[in-house]
């Protein structure tokens, strides 16, 4: 191929002289692209965010050796052009560059240079440079907006879909043009509302017998009005209405014209054209701990990985071709790095897998800062775990918080349940009373100091957040044990009456955790209540009044609470008997007062035992689950050997 011979001076390419020269044919819009990034935060934010998370992934070249193996290549050509684009410039930014051009325009341009004997990569801005002549299948050059052309051999050229020809993209913000303007509209009417006075968008009304106004006496009160109500253009004041004047407000105030729910749709309309779920750009309102955890963890493969798919292949097939030595080179991105999890998931997969601990004393210590000691370079091998013996040191451990069921092995007891406990529906009905009475209590005292505002409200909830959740979690935490072990003691009744294999401490961990969050959720339910309701006190018993009913709201979401929490319990410690008795099938049993359809149309469905139903669910209550499959749920398992 032919490359531009610089001498090292890039603007011999002759990007840069006309401004605003555009890729493409745009239909007429009130912006081009480049003013929607710069004045539209969503399109930015949605942008910033692709353009951010790829290029810190990193982008590596192997060689395929064989298969089943390959060897990473730091000196190849291919690495030394990623490494460096342009003497000075980082991966990082080039990343940020390719993808931030394809993300706003559906395409990135890139013109090779050969500088210093070495292959390089000049990002051009898509204004500055355009696909000319040619046919549908592929343009007979590329023209900069200076008049320079080049062959298309010497352009890297990324572009996305358009249906009537394959030469370039184009840019989502063209289907999203009607939502920006809108949100644009809505802006300046919110500028236009403040600079007239914000509150005041109305009209006066003077009374038919009113007596009539001169030229001079309406110039007077014209000028009072438009002092008072355009803040900066006069003293301000308080207006005097006269001969009976009433002021009648038209047009929407701030909150019925839903400035903030219109802002928040804008970016979720953005972030749905970039495929990009609404809580990874800040957009809260329906995220829990379990599904931003979740979206996290699937960032890389549904979101960014097709992103980074293609621009490895682009960057394969349009350069590999131009370097020396490129038989089985490829390159890829760095998702490995993201997708490992913490080093504490890393770490007990790799104990499992290998079957033995896998760092020696020395390594801990020196990832500590710590110096090494002698014989801390031999593994350590616990002595439970040998040939034929147990699979990993971690068989006897408690696993995470976040595993969905207890031990997969535990040491073999014959300690079963005892003692006497009251039937679950006993004990549930002691629950919801326990758990309402101290609700009640402990809303009592946010009355007693008399909140004023909502903000009050806020501050007296986040200075004794720790506090009440202390008092929840030790009450939750003492029924769902009594839950755990009714559950346990149903299944092991009917099919392990000796408890073998089976211990209630092991589920205590686990029911500890979930006690801990589902006293987090009843404290933010709480919180909620009670901000929304003194926010808008009614007119007669202002913020106290408001608190009553709050309160009467908390001590009903404490009766829902209660029975989430004891099915959840339930079913975790029937589930945990069922695995410790052998038992490998569960049935849902849908409870003859549910109202869900979808839970009755469940009615007797089988599943693996550690497999899901087709809610999704692991049993009743699960609280990997929505709200909607899981509140007041009352269904219940059983379980068999065999199918």
């Amino acid at each position: 191929m032919a490359f531009v011979v610089s001498s090292g001076q890039l603007a011999t390419t002759g990007a840069g002289v006309t401004p605003m020269f555009s890729a493409m044919p745009i239909p007429a819009a009130p912006w081009e692209y480049e003013a929607i990034w710069r004045t539209q935060p969503q399109v930015r934010t949605v942008i910033s965010f692709l353009a951010r998370n790829i290029a810190q992934v990193g982008i590596h070249v192997f060689r395929r050796v064989s298969n089943t193996d390959r060897e990473r290549l730091t000196d190849h050509p291919l690495a030394q052009l990623l490494a460096e684009p342009l003497p000075g410039m980082t991966q990082y930014r080039f990343i940020e560059r390719m993808v931030s051009d394809y993300a706003l325009y559906d395409d990135f341009y890139g013109i090779k240079l050969r500088l210093d004997g070495r292959l390089r990569v000049l990002p051009v801005p898509p204004t500055l440079i355009r696909p000319a002549e040619g046919n549908w299948i592929a343009p007979k050059y590329y023209e900069t907006a200076g008049g320079r052309q080049f062959a298309p051999n010497e352009v890297l050229h990324v572009h996305g879909y358009t249906p009537e020809t394959l030469t370039h993209g184009t840019s989502p913000i063209e289907s999203l043009r009607d939502v920006l303007l809108e949100s644009t509209e809505a802006a300046k009417q919110r500028a236009a509302m403040w600079k007239g006075g914000a509150r005041h968008t109305g009209v006066l009304v003077r009374p038919p017998d009113a007596p009539e106004w001169g030229p001079g006496e309406k110039a007077r009160f014209r000028e009072m009005w438009r002092s008072f109500t355009q803040g900066g253009g006069g003293e301000g004041g308080t207006p005097i209405l006269e001969d009976g004047m009433d002021y009648k407000p038209v047009g929407f105030n701030p909150q019925q014209a839903q400035y903030i729910e219109a802002r928040k749709l804008t970016r979720e309309e953005v972030s749905a054209a970039y495929f990009i779920p609404p809580p990874l750009i800040g957009i809260l309102d329906h995220a829990t701990y379990s599904n931003i955890k979740e979206q996290h963890s699937h960032l890389y493969q549904d979101t960014l990985g097709p992103y980074m798919a293609m621009f490895a292949q682009e960057l394969q097939a349009q350069i590999l071709s131009d370097l020396p030595d490129s038989r089985d080179v490829y390159c890829e991105f760095n998702i490995d790095a993201k997708m490992r999890g913490s080093f504490e998931e890393q770490a007990a997969a790799a104990s499992t897998a290998t079957g033995r601990p896998w760092m020696t004393v020395n390594e801990t210590r020196a990832r500590n800062n710590l110096p090494a000691i002698d014989g801390g370079n031999e593994l350590i091998v616990p002595l439970n775990v040998t040939q034929g013996g147990l699979a990993s040191p971690r068989d006897t451990a408690p696993e995470p918080d976040a595993a969905p069921k207890a031990l997969a092995r535990r040491v073999p007891t014959k300690a079963g349940p005892t003692g006497s406990e009251p039937s679950p529906d006993e004990l549930r009905e002691e629950f919801a009373t326990a758990l309402v009475e101290l609700s009640d209590e402990l809303f009592a005292a946010l009355q007693d100091s008399e909140p004023t505002s909502a903000e009050a409200v806020r501050s007296w909830w986040t200075a004794g957040r720790s506090g009440r959740l202390a008092k929840l979690s030790k009450l939750i935490a003492e029924y769902l044990l009594r839950f755990g072990r009714a559950g346990a003691r149903r299944v092991l009744e009917e099919f392990n009456p000796s408890g073998e294999g089976w211990s209630a401490e092991v589920m205590e961990p686990w029911l500890l955790a979930a006690a801990l969050h589902h006293a987090e959720l009843h404290d933010a339910a709480g919180e909620e209540a009670a901000i929304e309701a003194a926010a808008a006190p009614p007119a007669e018993g202002g913020v106290a009044a408001a608190l009553v009913l709050a309160g009467g709201l908390w001590a009903a979401a404490a009766l829902t609470r209660s029975e989430t929490a004891a099915t959840e319990a339930l079913s975790f410690g029937g589930h945990d008997a069922a695995e410790a008795s052998g038992l490998t099938y569960k049935v849902w049993r849908t409870a003859s007062d549910n109202p869900r359809s979808q839970h009755a149309a469940m009615n007797g469905e089988r599943a693996p035992l550690n497999g899901l139903f087709s809610n999704g669910l692991r049993w009743p209550g699960d609280s990997t689950g929505d709200a909607d499959d899981t509140a007041n749920c009352r269904c219940l398992l059983t379980y068999s050997i065999s199918e």
